[in-house]
């Protein structure tokens, strides 16, 4: 990508070329000559000067830089998840940058209808792209080169899997076992000495993190649960086995919705442009909890399904792919013609079995667009005709295509996996939990997305990870005996809010939307029959699913409010 040129003043809270940038807590793998470990300004210059372009692959652990060297070239990085962040843009020829793109927009700064189109699809803004035209986010994992006045953006680090051909699971598992015990050491020796915590959800990752801990500080770790009195959504008892378990000094909290109707604008306006997941109030509200105890670092369990096969899609998407194995004269001449037959839809069976075909024909990543919310519920009924002129419908699908080629692998499991390190991980769990705690004021880190552990996610049999239908068989059967066994079996949920269900029932919180829609609908962005449907109609008919449009629309109309409230299509 070269970036265009902008003829804008500079932010004051910004840093031109002039001056490096240093975030994070990098570990230099790469020698450099006769410089403190404790200076990582000086080694960042040094492995820039070297190696160029190159130099962030030489270091791990969570980072954003930015160094100009003595050609005064200027170099910007992030860590391969982008747990830090760097935005930038160019002025009258002079590269700025900062952590935060609203830092280095102007009141004159376009709002890009493209930027607001990606975030109905992915309820994120996912980089290159910010809410802002002018203004552009480093990819996790790449470096930006500026020179001569021009940007340009390339990769530092693809996922590639080498499988180990020969396993030895006990081998693998003592490994294993040692990897996340040094992962955790190194969050907690990152905090110096400050109180350290863990969220705890009570599923299989925050249980671990609790776990090790404990182990670590040599004392129960300060564990931290939030709760919904909503059937379906809340597994505290989950937690508090996995507590009792550990030992740990456990500590709960219960969202209301009065919560949601104090904190929701606080919430979308602390984020430098719209983003859209809904589990950010109750990490914030488990963040705050352990903030007002005393508690200077959270560690988060993110990162453990999209390592070692935790999806349930990941299941669900083998189960597609089984149809590439029925002999194609078959598919072809029988299978296919035969669902298509008269009648044939009006038979539950045959209608599952031509959704499923028609799925199964259809290749990742595309496959999953039959899931996008805003696709189903139809971008023409949804979205004006206006802001549709505006916007590349397909510009998100076809991101996720040049996504899903960069890694090497030739075990489709690993290839979901490094799709999702971008999508799920990257671009909205990190976020998600980053944002939460930054507002609570803390900080936090994330022990499974350790480069050692990510390295030997890498080199692990693919079958080790989905095995058949398993779900993280390999990660399960290794921490069998250190996790309680209602833990292993337990199925996957974490802090869902129940947003949809309190929004048709509590007066406040359904006040809160409505007032969001009245004001969205005369941006032109959303139809407003729809806007009004929605509310009326399709929420009280399946409040989980339709709470998620709602939830993602207010959202995006309380950081309009804030940062762009005179926007209109």
């Amino acid at each position: 990508m070269t970036a265009d040129l902008q003829e804008n003043p500079v932010p004051e809270d910004s840093r031109d070329g002039s001056s490096d940038l240093f975030t994070g807590h990098p570990r230099f793998t790469a020698s450099v000559n006769h410089i403190s470990c404790g200076d990582s300004a000086a080694q960042w210059r040094q492995l820039f000067e070297r190696q160029g372009s190159a130099a962030p692959a030489q270091v791990q652990g969570d980072f954003a830089v930015a160094v100009t060297d003595t050609r005064g070239r200027v170099f910007l990085a992030v860590d391969r998840f982008g747990i830090r962040t760097m935005c930038y843009r160019i002025v009258n020829g002079t590269l700025i940058f900062s952590e935060r793109a609203d830092a280095l927009a102007t009141v004159s700064s376009p709002i890009d209808s493209q930027a607001i189109f990606d975030y109905l699809y992915f309820h994120a803004i996912p980089s290159p792209r910010t809410i802002f035209k002018d203004v552009y986010r480093v990819p996790p994992g790449h470096c930006v080169v500026f020179e001569a006045g021009k940007a340009t953006v390339a990769p530092y680090w693809k996922p590639t899997f080498f499988e180990n051909r020969q396993p030895s699971f006990d081998k693998l598992a003592a490994e294993f076992r040692e990897l996340l015990s040094a992962a955790v050491h190194t969050q907690v020796e990152s905090a110096d000495g400050a109180p350290v915590g863990s969220f705890l959800s009570g599923g299989t990752d925050s249980s671990t993190i609790a776990g090790l801990l404990g182990k670590a500080t040599g004392k129960p770790a300060e564990t931290y649960s939030i709760g919904f009195d909503a059937q379906g959504y809340d597994e505290m008892e989950f937690a508090r086995i996995a507590s009792r378990h550990f030992g740990t000094h456990h500590h709960e909290y219960y969202v209301t919705p009065a919560d949601l109707v104090r904190s929701i604008p606080e919430v979308a306006t602390h984020f430098d442009q719209p983003f859209g997941n809904s589990s950010t109030l109750p990490s914030y509200y488990c963040a705050k909890l352990a903030r007002e105890d005393g508690i200077h670092m959270m560690l988060g369990g993110d990162g453990g399904d999209e390592l070692f096969g935790g999806n349930s899609r990941y299941a669900k998407q083998r189960i597609f792919g089984w149809y590439d194995h029925i002999p194609a004269l078959l598919r072809k001449n029988i299978l296919e013609p035969a669902l298509g037959l008269p009648g044939m839809n009006r038979m539950a069976l045959a209608r599952k079995g031509s959704s499923y075909v028609e799925q199964a024909r259809t290749p990742l990543p595309d496959r999953s667009e039959a899931y996008n919310l805003i696709l189903r519920l139809g971008t023409a009924d949804v979205l004006t005709a206006d802001f549709l002129e505006r916007v590349d419908v397909s510009a998100p699908l076809q991101q996720q295509r040049q996504v899903w080629r960069s890694a090497q692998t030739e075990a489709p499991v690993n290839q979901m996996l490094a799709f999702d390190w971008r999508y799920t991980l990257a671009e909205n769990d990190l976020p998600k939990v980053l944002g939460a705690t930054q507002l609570a004021g803390m900080a936090v880190g994330f022990p499974f997305l350790d480069q050692r552990l990510v390295d030997f996610s890498m080199r692990l049999p693919a079958e080790y990870k989905l095995k058949g239908l398993k779900l993280r068989w390999f990660f399960k059967e290794a921490l069998r005996g250190f996790l309680p066994d209602e833990i292993i079996t337990k199925k996957k949920q974490g802090f869902g809010l129940p947003f949809g269900v309190w929004a048709d029932k509590d007066a406040a919180l359904r006040k809160l939307a409505s007032d969001s829609f009245e004001s969205l609908k005369t941006r032109n962005i959303v139809r407003g029959e729809f806007l009004e449907r929605l509310m009326r109609d399709l929420l009280p008919q399946h409040p989980g699913f339709y709470g998620e449009m709602v939830w993602i629309l207010m959202m995006l109309e309380q950081w309009l409010q804030h940062h762009a409230p005179d926007f209109k299509v």
